[in-house]
């Protein structure tokens, strides 16, 4: 839950409009994954412009046995902008199947489909994993695939935006126009992360730092994460531990019984 000792870079008042601007939802929405499709429970329970962020990578292009669920990508994306707040910020990783010979491109039509909404698409991020499950034959026409993207999309200008600064500037100290080179600079759009291996049981959980990263980047302490696919709940995990609140829907049972599993984890360190 928020803590009010967890301000951070928000001031008392704010903090405090924040708090009753959230106990709306309190206690039943907050903190909480929903067994059921994300349409109908953001339909039902989630007002116009009242999430922060959405960090989220739906089940695309059959590339994962999702317990045999699929979904409605129009009337998802149609929800989520509705949700979303002014200045808010969505993550949508996504890859694409091969089939036939071709890449599907599903994830661009994806893409022109949340900017025909009116989503701006801030910044085309890559996902690079450090290994693949099926690495290129020297025989084979086509290199390894090894990464994803990273869609930002945002309505409007983003109201929080903290770029993460830890690239290692070759030219640190040199002077330009008499100021010099910082030590490090704010990274690339290409971020490289290990697959993750929670242990759980989902094909394809989030890495944490992934989770971690984008929302120091795009949030602040007491904002409100909604993941409408939380699989094995990362969003969820990495949203507690960096003092965010999160609501999260899921369709299979299973799988939210694994995200419950891990919150309660948490909850007892």
């Amino acid at each position: 839950m928020i803590n009010s000792r967890d301000k951070g870079a928000r001031g008392e008042r704010e903090w405090a409009a924040r708090l009753q601007e959230l106990a709306g939802y309190l206690p039943a929405m907050i903190n909480s994954i929903f067994n059921m499709d994300c349409v109908r429970g953001m339909q039902e329970h989630i007002t116009d412009g009242s999430i922060d962020c959405i960090i989220t990578s739906p089940p695309y292009d059959n590339l994962r046995a999702y317990n045999g669920y699929s979904y409605d990508f129009k009337n998802t994306a149609n929800e989520l902008f509705r949700v979303l707040k002014d200045g808010g910020v969505m993550v949508w990783v996504v890859g694409d199947a091969c089939i036939d010979g071709s890449e599907t491109g599903s994830s661009f039509r994806q893409a022109l489909y949340f900017l025909d909404l009116g989503f701006y698409l801030h910044d085309t991020m890559i996902y690079q994993k450090n290994s693949s499950a099926y690495p290129s034959k020297r025989d084979g026409n086509r290199y390894t695939q090894i990464f994803e993207y990273m869609f930002i999309l945002c309505k409007g200008k983003p109201q929080t935006a903290s770029l993460l600064c830890d690239k290692p500037n070759k030219w640190a100290g040199y002077k330009r126009f008499e100021t010099p080179t910082p030590d490090i600079s704010p990274r690339t759009n290409i971020w490289q992360f290990n697959t993750s291996k929670n242990s759980s049981k989902h094909p394809a959980p989030f890495p944490e730092d992934l989770v971690r990263d984008h929302l120091m980047t795009w949030t602040l302490e007491g904002d409100l994460i909604l993941d409408p696919f939380m699989g094995s709940g990362t969003t969820a995990y990495v949203s507690l531990m960096l003092g965010r609140c999160f609501i999260g829907f899921e369709t299979s049972i299973d799988y939210c019984d694994i995200a419950n599993d891990r919150l309660g984890l948490y909850a007892n360190q």
